[in-house]
């Protein structure tokens, strides 16, 4: 009903695809279905509040054009279209040879060119993802995953939406009526199990990041890209792509943010004034203190 962004969505991802490309594994969260039928969610009598996200099979092309490799579907966008466009999505990632994760016990597992074996887990508060809110399916998901890898990375999809929603509080979040999860207390039990990075999304704004047990931890980066279906005014249009390196052992030895902002439509564009590094260097002083993490110019994890 918004229309679709032209050329299989490439203009959304064309600004960024030199940064996706320049990683060894350049992982996102897709929010939606790739799929030309099934029912919508929408159809009760919310529908005026609902969103249902949907692009044709053959835009998944263009996740792999632009280098990304695998996607986290542990999200609540991930059904829109029921279970028949959740197929319809996995297989047209596959057939653009993009890998997914998310699913209840799924093990995603990638071999570097340097030889190094990196699993991918994807969580959620949804019944179709590994759940967010079982700390003990948490770690033994993420423990099966360490003895597949040598680099555990922990994807999560949770915590509530909205510009004033940038803080990570120190309780469980809801949005909807849905529980979002206690986003410290999972990321922390991921570490613990094993993961050596947790990257998350689902506020739709940038929040800060810190260091536990030498782990990053990342607790939402914003909306990527969109095309006119989702709020772009205020702090709302700040996003970034976020560049770690990981030692052999897994710890934080380099990173890099790459700020961006939205344009009206959804699309992102550099931003000279690297706003969205600035806010989530204050957002992780504010929210971490001592354990906040951040990167100098050279690239070095901070403090």
């Amino acid at each position: 009903s918004y229309g679709q962004p032209p050329a299989r969505g490439w203009p959304q991802l064309a600004p960024v695809a030199r940064v996706l490309r320049s990683a060894d594994l350049a992982a996102v969260n897709y929010e939606g279905t790739f799929a030309p039928g099934g029912p919508s969610k929408c159809g009760g009598p919310d529908s005026d509040n609902c969103f249902a996200f949907q692009a044709p099979p053959a835009n998944a092309r263009t996740l792999a054009r632009a280098g990304v490799d695998i996607v986290n579907l542990a999200n609540n966008h991930a059904f829109d279209f029921g279970p028949e466009g959740y197929r319809g999505t996995r297989a047209a990632l596959h057939r653009a040879k993009v890998r997914a994760t998310g699913a209840p016990g799924q093990i995603r597992v990638f071999r570097t060119g340097g030889g190094a074996r990196v699993a991918f887990v994807g969580f959620s508060s949804y019944p179709w993802s590994a759940p967010l809110n079982d700390l003990g399916r948490v770690a033994r998901l993420v423990r099966a995953a360490g003895r597949r890898a040598d680099i555990v990375v922990a994807m999560f999809h949770g915590g509530a939406e909205g510009s004033d929603r940038m803080r990570v509080p120190y309780r469980r979040e809801f949005a909807f009526g849905e529980d979002r999860g206690h986003l410290r207390a999972f990321a922390r039990r991921a570490i613990d199990a094993g993961a050596d990075a947790v990257l998350g999304s689902g506020p739709h704004v940038l929040r800060g990041m810190q260091r536990y047990r030498g782990r990053l931890i990342a607790y939402s980066l914003g909306n990527l890209t969109g095309w006119r279906n989702f709020g772009t005014g205020g702090v709302l249009s700040y996003t970034a792509l976020l560049t770690i390196e990981l030692s052999p052992k897994g710890r934080l030895t380099r990173g890099r943010v790459t700020s961006l902002r939205l344009n009206g439509i959804g699309v992102p564009r550099r931003d000279p004034a690297n706003g969205a590094q600035r806010l989530m260097r204050r957002l992780s002083r504010s929210d971490f203190g001592k354990s906040a993490v951040w990167f100098t110019k050279r690239g070095l994890p901070h403090p």
